[in-house]
């Protein structure tokens, strides 16, 4: 889609349109212009501008002049009365309204798309797309590296961005187009969405020995009796342990709880601590900095790492193409497809 005035405005299209305008909150200031007027490809622009940060990367993606683009943002600006995007130093910053507004802009114009637009031959090498992944530090690390290894010789217009997505947050940021997937622990796809199972989740002790004498594997009278650092994503100090150590009624002496695996890490390293965390993890991170790891010597269970999509997005062959690339990159014989 380019920015132009020949765009036919058909039924379809300005349903389109008025859906991106309801979930931008301005119905109620709908006669400032009239919708049959308001063209498509402004929205096209928006997107790239949120993407780009940059009115001349936006106009060159979008193989533009930037005069055209600049023209499109004026019009943005003027049809719902707010600036959008403003100057800090180099970059432009989207403001409060344009962030709020992203996701059901972006949602609008991928239905249009695929409401519209005839399905082409979906070629990896050429394919120019961002995709936005959601997951913990734990499978960024796992998964990003060598995935971006990969599509920089199979798929380089291909950009992937990834962001913190909390469980609890995950069906939103689907449903708005935040994220285009999410893996993780504890997911569980809503009726709209997909998921497939890709590997069961485990967790692992890890500690320094110089500041811990403890045996490997370690016991379990030491477990229970140790202080602990572990990972947590919410407002819980247990983190992703907590639901396991309640179904068997055990608790941890938890010190530190962060986000980030290494910030978890880290403090083993620092502290007389133990750090319970992703057994993939622990067994490709730990040790490099010095750190045992054991089993830990409870029986906990967890839910499996999953991976989960909107449907609208099930047989999107560039977004099925990646899906599976996460599967082989993940060095995985993958399990099931599922729907709730």
């Amino acid at each position: 889609m380019i920015i132009g005035t020949g765009l036919p405005r058909t039924p379809l299209q300005v349903s389109m349109v008025r859906s991106a305008i309801k979930s931008m909150r301005i119905m109620e200031t709908i006669d400032h212009f009239n919708l049959r007027a308001f063209d498509l490809n402004l929205l096209v622009a928006f997107d790239a501008l949120m993407e780009e940060g940059s009115v001349t990367r936006a106009a060159r993606r979008l193989k533009i002049g930037q005069p055209a683009m600049s023209h499109a943002l004026s019009t943005l600006r003027m049809l719902l009365d707010d600036e959008l995007f403003v100057r800090v130093g180099q970059a432009m910053q989207p403001t409060a309204r344009a962030v709020a507004v992203a996701g059901p802009v972006r949602t609008a114009l991928m239905q249009a798309q695929a409401a519209l637009g005839a399905r082409e031959s979906f070629r990896p090498e050429t394919e120019r797309r961002i995709f936005r992944l959601g997951m913990s530090s734990e499978l960024e690390l796992l998964l990003l590296p060598a995935l971006t290894s990969r599509l920089a010789t199979e798929a380089p217009g291909i950009r992937l961005h990834a962001r913190m997505a909390p469980s609890t947050q995950v069906e939103t940021m689907i449903d708005t187009g935040v994220i285009d997937l999410a893996v993780g622990c504890s997911l569980e796809p809503a009726s709209r969405h997909r998921g497939l199972d890709l590997f069961p989740a485990g967790v692992s002790c890890c500690f320094n020995p110089q500041r811990l004498a403890l045996d490997v594997p370690v016991g379990l009278d030491d477990y229970l009796a140790g202080r602990h650092a572990v990972i947590s994503q919410s407002e819980s100090l247990h983190g992703c342990v907590h639901e396991a150590l309640e179904r068997i009624r055990t608790d941890l002496d938890v010190v530190m709880a962060a986000p980030d695996f290494l910030t978890v890490l880290s403090a083993a390293v620092e502290a007389p601590v133990i750090a319970t965390i992703s057994t993939r993890v622990a067994r490709r991170f730990a040790p490099p900095l010095g750190l045992a790891v054991s089993p830990v010597p409870l029986d906990l269970v967890f839910p499996p790492v999953r991976m989960v999509w909107p449907v609208r997005l099930d047989r999107d062959p560039a977004a099925a193409w990646l899906r599976d690339r996460i599967i082989e990159t993940l060095g995985l014989d993958v399990v099931h497809d599922r729907a709730a």
